[in-house]
């Protein structure tokens, strides 16, 4: 496949990308604030309302990317397995990586600076946790890891099949996108709360470990490989696939 070249330079595709994943957890962390936090207008909403959240936050994330620029990726597992098997220009993976993961704690950051007061009306550390980073519903690192590869499997996959090569080989279209994420959310997101994208997991925990926030408790970095590696792992073995077939 041939590379097909742009006009946007590599401060365009930092913007892109850093823009994009900032919204998408602006979005996604704002919906889970909403719905566990204490004293919010959609207090207990439930996960319905999470995954929707999620799924608009993927469509408005990777819609705005694109247009800035960026290819609408927001997760180092999509850019990683795209640079390996897909012919991604291998000289944006750096420019990728530092954007998605410093968009994601500035994301954090302002879902943070929004719901400031609920954080402070919960005293609950893990709730507040949890607005932050994924955690298992049963804590088992083999299964744990295995559903995290499940789920960015598909991800990267559906992904790959909708990406729009005529644009710019690896811009993913919006849309389509966001409702494989609902649906990944629906249908395997009860065991691990699917970060699918170690930007999204590893990001927010670290602005969680460095915002001040009263009783936050810890940042469980003992759970936070799974939500980075089995993702790598899932994207890799999905676009390896794909491009097999």
């Amino acid at each position: 496949m041939e590379e097909i070249t742009t006009n946007y330079s590599f401060w365009h595709f930092f913007i892109g990308e850093f823009v994009g994943t900032a919204l998408l957890i602006i979005f996604g962390g704002g919906v889970v604030a909403n719905v566990i936090l204490n004293k919010t207008k959609g207090n207990n909403s439930g996960w319905i309302v999470i995954t929707f959240g999620w799924a608009i936050a993927v469509f408005v994330g990777v819609y705005t990317s694109t247009k800035l620029g960026g290819s609408g990726h927001l997760n180092p597992a999509v850019t990683i397995a795209m640079t390996a098997f897909n012919n991604f220009d291998k000289s944006l993976l750096p420019v990728y990586l530092i954007a998605q993961l410093t968009g994601a704690i500035a994301g954090a950051a302002i879902v943070w600076l929004t719901y400031k007061q609920h954080f402070d009306a919960t005293d609950d550390g893990s709730i507040k946790l949890a607005v932050f980073a994924t955690s298992p519903a049963i804590r088992n690192p083999f299964y744990n890891l295995l559903t995290e590869i499940i789920g960015t499997f598909i991800l990267v996959f559906g992904a790959m099949a909708m990406s729009e090569p005529e644009i710019q080989i690896g811009t993913l279209r919006a849309l389509p996108v966001g409702l494989l994420v609902l649906g990944i959310g629906l249908s395997l997101g009860g065991p691990t709360g699917y970060a699918i994208n170690p930007a999204r997991d590893l990001g927010p925990r670290i602005a969680h470990f460095i915002l001040p926030m009263k009783n936050k408790g810890n940042s469980d970095w003992s759970y936070s490989w799974i939500p980075v590696v089995g993702p790598i792992i899932g994207g890799l073995l999905a676009a390896w696939i794909f491009k097999m077939l």
